[in-house]
């Protein structure tokens, strides 16, 4: 039986204006900067033509190929292998990415995956790797949005708008809730819905917009991800999103994109990869960003100064964030950073205090950010609670403490946050000296009722 000649891989070949031995070499650089050996030659391309089978990480190659020569979005699929679906597991080679199509399939693997599926003990990126894609991040120029290519959708601002608009209720979603709650929803809709319309047709400012609109949902992703407790997932979403800044140049999102993967170290211990990261954010973002996002980026540097016990440095971080948070106008500011108010800001400050020991700092900062926290932000406020008590604790006053971790607890909803759980089981521990108290003793108590109901709900 003849064998039916491949149709859809030959019209993609003559839109890139690939030559059979154009694309082996191609193919071949591919797998290379994979660090895997191909022996491709013209030959292959011809049999693949004709119809012959081909492997399915080798049509993986054939497709970041020819998505690197169009600079778009290609599939195994668009080229003909059908049965060449992407990998579900983050085990692709995630550093920073030469090219937009590798970006782009990397996410493609990445929505694939629930925060839940991997191992709890997944290796993250190694700080090289990190390390390596913060510098080249701070040294790279805007790329440039795909030039017209034929498609057959065209992309207009209607789209960027409905990106937008789904994205910020994804983000009331996660502030209330939690980054697990309508995950597998989120990752569809930006699988989906958003990633093929970067391949599609659309004019250089629609493409710019496109990109940005991208960007917010794809680090919307990788921060849910980190909420979830998935930090594996999470790093590979982060570096993603920060080489997909690249593209339209969107430098104070790329830093935002290092202050979150500043938090996330600060958050398990990596002093030395948190306040590297910070201090790339700020230095990355102080020639393109509004003075309401340097506060953010000076906060997360003050935050990781903290923890490695920089009084100092710490000081003098939190005085540049109160500076430029007092030139924000918010006339400039992009829409995603609406919740960087002056609630936000204390309560990264109460987050410092407490980390410095600064007991009687912590307690009267996390109080104001108590006080002028929205309550839509559940998360938020559950969080300033947990430092209040533990500041409190600090101070000595346990029967305070212990009354404000039950008024944070009884809230509810932030239990559905893992880091939000984290900050719980840290106070338990460091009231575990006086297990024999009353009010402990109800406290343990009703964290047990308050996660048996998370489990019945």
């Amino acid at each position: 039986m003849s064998k039916e000649p491949n149709h859809k891989l030959a019209a993609v070949m003559a839109e890139a204006g690939a030559s059979n031995k154009g694309l082996a070499k191609r193919v071949r650089e591919v797998a290379q900067r994979n660090g895997e050996h191909l022996g491709t030659t013209h030959v292959a391309v011809q049999r693949w033509l004709d119809g012959c089978g081909i492997q399915r990480q080798t049509a993986l190659f054939v497709a970041e190929a020819l998505g690197d020569k169009l600079r778009r979005r290609v599939t195994p699929q668009d080229l003909g292998f059908p049965g060449a679906t992407p990998a579900l597991t983050p085990a692709v080679r995630m550093g920073y990415a030469g090219s937009l199509a590798e970006t782009l399939s990397a996410l493609d693997v990445l929505t694939h995956q629930r925060p839940g599926d991997g191992p709890s003990d997944e290796a993250q990126l190694p700080d090289a790797d990190v390390h390596s894609a913060a510098l080249s991040w701070l040294v790279s120029r805007p790329e440039g949005v795909p030039a017209e290519v034929p498609a057959t959708r065209r992309v207009g601002m209607r789209d960027v708008a409905a990106i937008r608009t789904a994205a910020g209720f994804f983000m009331q979603l996660d502030f209330q809730f939690g980054g697990g709650h309508a995950h597998k929803a989120f990752r569809h809709y930006f699988r989906e819905d958003v990633l093929p319309l970067l391949g599609a047709s659309y004019s250089v400012k629609v493409g710019e917009a496109l990109f940005q609109a991208a960007t917010e949902m794809s680090q919307l992703l990788a921060w849910t991800a980190y909420d979830s407790g998935n930090h594996a997932l999470a790093d590979r979403y982060m570096l993603s999103t920060l080489r997909l800044t690249q593209v339209a140049g969107d430098r104070m999102m790329g830093a935002r994109i290092l202050a979150n993967m500043s938090h996330q170290a600060n958050y398990l211990g990596q002093v030395h990869r948190a306040l590297m990261l910070a201090r790339a954010s700020v230095e990355g973002g102080k020639a393109a960003s509004t003075p309401r996002a340097m506060a953010l980026f000076a906060a997360h540097e003050a935050r990781a100064l903290s923890t490695a016990q920089d009084h100092k440095g710490a000081a003098r971080a939190m005085t540049e964030a109160e500076r430029f948070f007092e030139r924000a106008d918010g006339s400039d500011d992009p829409e995603w950073l609406s919740y960087m108010d002056e609630a936000e800001l204390i309560g990264e400050f109460c987050h410092c205090f407490r980390d410095l020991g600064q007991g009687a700092k912590a307690v009267r900062f996390a109080e104001r950010a108590v006080e002028l926290t929205d309550p839509k932000y559940v998360r938020t406020l559950g969080f300033c609670r947990m430092v209040r008590a533990q500041s409190q604790l600090l101070n000595g006053d346990l029967e305070a403490a212990v009354t404000t971790a039950c008024l944070a607890v009884e809230a509810g909803d932030a239990l559905q946050s893992a880091r939000f759980q984290r900050y719980v089981g840290d106070f338990q521990r460091e009231v575990s000296a006086h297990a024999t108290h009353p009010a402990v003793q109800q406290f343990s108590g009703q964290v047990r009722d308050a996660m048996n109901r998370l489990d019945d709900e």
